[in-house]
Formats: C-alpha cells, sequence, structure tokens
C-alpha cells in the first residue's frame, strides 16, 4: 500500500517505489510464463520455426485514473 505522509502533505517515494516493483516484479514473472508457454504450444503445433518474430503488446490500465498504456516490442526465434 502507499503511504501518505500528512506531515509533509506529501506521499513516500521510497514506499512507492517498493510498490511499484513489487507489482512490476509480478507482472514480469507471469509474463514471462505466459509467453514462455505460448511459444512452446506453438513450437510443439509447428505453428512458428527458427527465423520468425513474434509480435507482443502488453497493455497496463490504471483503473484509479482511467489510464490505458500499450508497450510493443518483438521476439526473435533462433
Amino acid at each position: 500500500m502507499i503511504k501518505w505522509n500528512p506531515e509533509r502533505n506529501s506521499m513516500n517515494e521510497d514506499n512507492i517505489n517498493m510498490e511499484i516493483r513489487k507489482f512490476l516484479k509480478k507482472v514480469g514473472i507471469t509474463s514471462q510464463r505466459i509467453i514462455e508457454n505460448q511459444i512452446n504450444m506453438a513450437n510443439k503445433s509447428g505453428t512458428i520455426k527458427i527465423g520468425d518474430e513474434i509480435e507482443l503488446e502488453m497493455s497496463l490500465s490504471i483503473k484509479n485514473f482511467n489510464s490505458i498504456n500499450s508497450i510493443s516490442g518483438k521476439i526473435l526465434i533462433d
């Protein structure tokens, strides 16, 4: 939880960074497993081959702020 410091009338920056890092660690580990599983299934079914590029897009939504952002990238299969 992000803590508010009423004496300073500001948020605890160290705590915010720690909370963000915990969330990103969870996202990173989960995303890696999903991507690996999908690539392994595609490999087993023969739908990908060496030299193929896998296009990825991650969406990040912050519901409290009605914010949606996309991050795109590619993975080269070699």
